[in-house]
C-alpha cells in the first residue's frame, strides 16, 4: 500500500496530484470531482488539450465541470505554434505554485507521457535551435516525406530514429533540429538528468480494460460527429496553418480533412478516425503501464473508467491511499 502523503521522508514536500489515463478514461471528470472534494485547481497536461481551436475533437472540458472548479492551460495556445514539452513545463509549474499560493490541490491531468516525465524528472536544458535551421528541417521533411526523413535521420542518428515512428513527424523534426543545431544527438541530451520537481507526488492512473475503452472512444467520436467535429476541422483547415504542426496530427483531424476534400465518405472518416483513437489509447496504456506505473508501488491504479456514480469508490480509494479526507 502506497505511504500516507504525511510520512517521512518527504513531508516538507508540497504535495501534487498526477490523474493519468487513455483518453477516453473519465480523467477529466474525475479530476474535475476532486478538485472539487479537495479543493483543488485542475491543470491540463494533455499535449493538444493546450491549443485553442480544438475544443472539441480534443474533448476538452467544459459546462458544468469548468463553471464548478478552476481549470488551468486549456486552450491558451494558438495552434499556429508548436507547444514543446519545457514550455508546457515551465507553464504548468507557474500554475501549480499559484495553486499552492492560494491554497488549493493542484491536480495534473492528462494522457500526454511526455509531459508527465517532464514534470516530474525535469528535462535537460536542450540548447535553442535557431529558426533558420527548424525551417530548413520542415522544408525537407515536406519534401521527402516521413518515411524518406525517418530513414535520412537512421543514417545520422541511429539511436533516435530507433526510438521514433516514422509517422512521429513532430518528434522527428526535433531530432532533426537538434542534431543539425548541436552537433550532438537529442538521446545524449535527454540522457543528461534534468531538475527534479520539488513536490511530493499523488498518482493515480486509469487503466480500464481494452474492450470497454475502445466501445467508449468509438462511442464519443460518434458524439463529436452529432456536435460538429467537421466544422471544427473545416475551421482549422481555413486558417492554412503548416501541416507539420502538432494541432493538425490531432486525431480526427486528418481523417475529416479526408473528408471535406471529398477524398472519403463520411462514414469511411468516422471509422478511420475511431481507428486512429483506438490506437492511440492502445499506445497510452502500454506508456502508463511502463512508465507511469512501471515499478512505482505508490502509483495508485484503478482497473476501470470514471463515471459520477463511481464517486463514493473513489473517494474512498483516494482518502486510504493518496490523500487525507477534504476538509
Amino acid at each position: 500500500m502506497p505511504a500516507p502523503p504525511d510520512s517521512p521522508p518527504s513531508e516538507d514536500k508540497p504535495v501534487v496530484m498526477m490523474i493519468a489515463g487513455p483518453t477516453a478514461s473519465g480523467k477529466s471528470a474525475l479530476a474535475a470531482a476532486v478538485a472539487k472534494a479537495w479543493i483543488g485547481t485542475v491543470i491540463n497536461a494533455d499535449a493538444l488539450q493546450v491549443y485553442r481551436e480544438l475544443a472539441l475533437l480534443t474533448a476538452r472540458p467544459r459546462g458544468p465541470e469548468l463553471e464548478a472548479v478552476p481549470h488551468r492551460l486549456y486552450g491558451v495556445l494558438s495552434g499556429k505554434e508548436a507547444c514543446s514539452a519545457a514550455r508546457w513545463r515551465a507553464l504548468a509549474v507557474a500554475e501549480v505554485e499559484a495553486s499552492l499560493a492560494a491554497g488549493r490541490l493542484p491536480i495534473l491531468v492528462g494522457g500526454s507521457g511526455l509531459y508527465l516525465r517532464a514534470f516530474e524528472q525535469g528535462l535537460s536544458a536542450v540548447p535553442e535551435v535557431p529558426a533558420t535551421v527548424r525551417a530548413a528541417a520542415r522544408a525537407e521533411l515536406a519534401e521527402l516525406g516521413n518515411a524518406a526523413f525517418h530513414a535520412r535521420l537512421a543514417e545520422r542518428d541511429p539511436a533516435m530514429a530507433e526510438r521514433l515512428r516514422p509517422g512521429d513527424g513532430q518528434r522527428l523534426l526535433r531530432a532533426w533540429e537538434v542534431l543539425t543545431a548541436t552537433g550532438r544527438s537529442l538521446a545524449d541530451w535527454q540522457a543528461v538528468p534534468g531538475d527534479t520537481a520539488p513536490y511530493r507526488f499523488a498518482k493515480l492512473c486509469l487503466l480500464p480494460s481494452r474492450q470497454a475503452l475502445y466501445a467508449t472512444c468509438d462511442a464519443r467520436l460518434e458524439a463529436m460527429l452529432a456536435q460538429g467535429a467537421v466544422d471544427e476541422v473545416a475551421a482549422l483547415l481555413a486558417l492554412g496553418l503548416d501541416p507539420a504542426l502538432p494541432v493538425m496530427k490531432a486525431v480526427g483531424v486528418p481523417e475529416f480533412a479526408a473528408y471535406l476534400a471529398a477524398e472519403a465518405g463520411l462514414e469511411t472518416a468516422l471509422a478511420q478516425a475511431q481507428q486512429a483513437t483506438r490506437r492511440y489509447a492502445k499506445r497510452q496504456m502500454t506508456w502508463l503501464r511502463h512508465q507511469f506505473i512501471g515499478n512505482d508501488p505508490t502509483v495508485m491504479v484503478m482497473e476501470t473508467q470514471y463515471s459520477e456514480c463511481q464517486e463514493g469508490d473513489f473517494f474512498a480509494k483516494i482518502r486510504q491511499n493518496l490523500l487525507t479526507a477534504p476538509g
